[in-house]
C-alpha cells in the first residue's frame, strides 16, 4: 500500500467507492469520472506502478476480473462494444499510478477514445513490420517472467 494513492485506499476501505466486483487480488470499482455510463475500473489490491512493474499472475488476476465485468456490463448496459484500455506513464495518458483497466461499454458514435483522429493509418510494408517483429521477439523476457526494470536515462 502506498500513502497517497487512491486506488490503494480504495482497496483498503479507507476512500468510497461503488463496488462492483472483487477478488482477493484485484477490486473492480465504478470510476467517479463517468466517460459512459458503466466505466469501470479493475485494480490490483496490492499496489504495482504500471505494466512493466506487474507480476504476470496479479496481472492475469485482474484481467480476470476484467472480463467478469466486461460480461456483467454487456448484460446491463446491452452495449454493442466494448473497449478495455489500460495506460502507462505520462506519455500514455496515466493518471493514477496505480496499475489499472477501464472497462467501457461503448454505443456507435459515443464520442469516446476515437483511436486514429486523423483516420486510419496506411498500411506499413511487410519488411519494416517483420524487422519491428524480430526486434520485438529478441525482447520478450521468458514466458512468466518480468524483465529487469529498465535504467532511467
Amino acid at each position: 500500500m502506498v500513502v497517497g494513492c487512491p486506488f490503494c485506499a480504495i482497496a483498503a476501505g479507507r476512500l468510497e467507492a461503488s463496488v462492483v466486483a472483487e477478488t482477493d487480488a484485484a477490486l473492480a470499482f465504478l470510476d467517479l469520472r463517468q466517460a459512459v455510463p458503466g466505466h469501470v475500473l479493475v485494480v490490483p489490491r496490492q499496489h504495482v506502478e504500471d505494466i512493466y512493474a506487474i507480476d504476470p499472475a496479479l496481472a492475469g488476476d485482474v484481467m480476470q476480473l476484467g472480463v467478469r465485468v466486461a460480461h456483467a456490463l454487456r448484460t446491463v448496459f446491452d452495449s454493442p462494444g466494448l473497449n478495455l484500455w489500460q495506460s502507462n506513464g505520462h506519455a500514455g495518458g496515466q493518471e493514477v499510478a496505480h496499475f489499472h483497466l477501464h472497462v467501457q461499454p461503448r454505443r456507435v458514435a459515443d464520442g469516446l477514445l476515437r483511436v486514429y483522429p486523423h483516420g486510419l493509418p496506411a498500411p506499413t510494408p511487410r519488411d519494416a513490420l517483420d524487422r519491428m517483429a524480430e526486434r520485438i521477439r529478441l525482447s520478450l523476457p521468458p514466458d512468466g517472467a518480468s524483465p529487469a526494470p529498465r535504467s532511467a536515462s
